[in-house]
């Protein structure tokens, strides 16, 4: 008998989403988030593929997931693991860290995904708990709220940003990838197949694929996906009903669009449009 559960808070911005959850049974689908990501795992482990390699989040230790970062997870062991996680907008990590450096700079790069930083942990936990308070209890000010975020984000930046790595792809195999990229935020709506999206960028599709996956770590389909799930949300947010939304955003149905989100998310569509806060 599987024992998962989990809960989810997001601001009515939606520039910083929360969740608290344990899982023993669940698999998250590859998938990548447009915000940084950080969790905290309390209890067990949980394993995870990102950036070609295996890794694991025991418990203490903090995830850090840049924009983009393509990953799944599951429980290392049949005990499962608890953790929580925070989803902070790009715009607050680059404001953070222009207040540390005096000027506006480029985003960091987390190139480890798995920090054992105490301090850090601490400092998310105390930001999850403002946000998504267990039991309903001690829920925080909007002021403390954005304190606590402040705190957690120059914490985050001061000692867990450790710059960009090299390019891990020769730069045409690159350049070939970023074009179907391009193409594909412009017409993900729509039923393209490979052969659309070869044409668009000049090359055979067994090139992009590669060039693609090599790249980003997702496959093209995986990333269309990926961004009409995005959609989705946007629409969510903005009242429309999931059935409705599934089908703009180019799901076969209300079923469809629930199974890849729960896969991508770990949450239904009701679930995400019940959490504002």
């Amino acid at each position: 008998m599987t024992h998962d559960w989990s809960r989810y808070w997001r601001s009515d911005t939606g520039r910083i989403e929360a969740m608290h959850a344990h899982f023993e049974r669940h698999v998250y689908h590859r998938h990548s988030h447009d915000t940084y990501s950080f969790g905290v795992t309390e209890t067990g482990a949980q394993a995870f593929a990102c950036r070609g390699a295996s890794r694991v989040s025991a418990a203490g230790m903090v995830m850090a997931f840049n924009p983009e970062d393509p990953h799944d997870g599951h429980a290392a062991d049949a005990l499962g693991f608890t953790y929580r996680i925070v989803h902070l907008g790009p715009d607050l990590i680059d404001a953070a860290l222009a207040d540390l450096a005096g000027r506006p700079v480029g985003s960091p790069l987390f190139v480890d995904p798995v920090l054992d930083d105490p301090v850090l942990a601490a400092a998310l936990r105390r930001l999850h708990r403002a946000l998504l308070p267990d039991d309903g209890v001690g829920i925080a000010t909007p002021l403390r709220r954005t304190e606590l975020v402040d705190t957690a984000v120059r914490l985050l930046v001061a000692r867990g940003a450790t710059g960009r790595p090299g390019p891990a792809t020769v730069p045409a195999a690159r350049s070939l990838a970023v074009a179907a990229r391009r193409y594909l935020d412009g017409t993900y709506l729509s039923g393209l197949d490979t052969a659309e999206l070869a044409a668009a960028t000049g090359a055979s599709r067994f090139a992009v694929y590669r060039a693609f996956r090599a790249t980003f770590g997702l496959s093209p389909s995986d990333y269309q996906r990926q961004l009409r799930l995005r959609y989705a949300r946007r629409l969510l947010t903005a009242g429309t009903p999931v059935a409705l939304a599934a089908g703009t955003a180019g799901f076969a149905d209300q079923a469809h669009l629930t199974r890849w989100f729960r896969r991508c998310y770990a949450i239904t569509p009701a679930a995400y449009v019940a959490a504002t806060g």
